[in-house]
């Protein structure tokens, strides 16, 4: 049975004391946590990922008998200036030995664009942005398989890594086991692919199928301003989430699965979607 979890800087404004009983009886079992967004009272700077903070956090999920599902660590390896690239990677590191400490078993990351604002431009889908992310994930990956963590990479379709073959070549060029893939069908959709949206799944399915290490939950509506495309809660919006849960139930039936922009008025709900999306199908 698929694991659902919340990404908890969507919950409650509440200390990770008080709010991981709160999203435990909403009905989920794992969490994203993003240190810097989750637990904003706390520094999250690679000096502050000890092993106690890492043992606290530890037995403070086991209590509540929560897993951690996937920490986060969202910065841009693309970034034009060597020196920032290199505190960036630095963070990674941190975050993967701070992962295995956990016992939380994945880092996850999106791709970047090739500027300072970490912002969409036509330059994130050339070979040279590309071969930039490539080169300056590759010592982050090896750490991971130091410390037998999975760091699992998010096609975004206003990122680098833009769609399923683009994360299939980061795959194959990299050629490591502890380099996988976290699926967030949302965000692979933008104005131009979002009519087809069942073959840009299709192909990632078929494409990444067996290096999907996770999934993300959430819907969209489509709106005036932006991108065109706003994100909400899952099952709120316009997603058929058909293909994607026989995907997962027929490959991956204890994948994490964890919901993204959720309100703490419906995130009960949305959970109650998607797990009966997942047992119809």
């Amino acid at each position: 049975m698929i694991q659902l979890g919340l990404r908890l800087h969507d919950a409650e404004k509440l200390p990770m004391e008080e709010l991981l009983p709160v999203v435990k009886e909403k009905g989920y079992t794992c969490a994203h946590l993003a240190l810097g967004k989750a637990m904003k009272e706390y520094p999250c700077t690679p000096s502050a990922l000890t092993p106690g903070y890492a043992h606290y956090l530890r037995h403070l999920f086991e209590r509540n008998q929560m897993d951690i599902a996937v920490l986060g660590c969202y910065l841009n390896l693309a970034d034009p200036d060597p020196a920032a690239v290199r505190r960036f990677q630095e963070s990674y590191y941190a975050h993967i030995r701070f992962a295995s400490l956990l016992g939380c078993g994945m880092v996850g990351t999106e791709t970047g664009a090739p500027n300072r604002e970490y912002k969409y431009c036509p330059e994130c889908r050339s070979d040279e942005a590309l071969s930039s992310l490539i080169r300056n994930l590759r010592p982050v990956v090896r750490c991971a398989e130091q410390f037998g963590v999975i760091l699992a990479i998010e096609p975004v379709a206003r990122h680098i890594v833009w769609n399923a073959a683009r994360a299939r070549r980061v795959l194959d060029e990299i050629g490591s086991h502890n380099l996988q893939i976290l699926f967030d069908p949302v965000n692979m959709l933008d104005l131009d692919n979002v009519d087809r949206r069942e073959d840009v799944f299709a192909e990632a399915m078929e494409l990444l199928g067996p290096d999907i290490a996770m999934v993300h939950f959430k819907d969209f509506i489509r709106v005036k301003e932006g991108y065109g495309l706003k994100a909400i809660g899952a099952g709120t919006g316009e997603m058929d989430f058909t293909s994607v849960m026989r995907f997962i139930k027929r490959e991956k039936p204890f994948i994490y699965g964890t919901l993204e922009n959720t309100t703490p008025d419906n995130a009960r709900e949305c959970g109650r979607r998607m797990r009966e999306w997942y047992e119809r199908v």
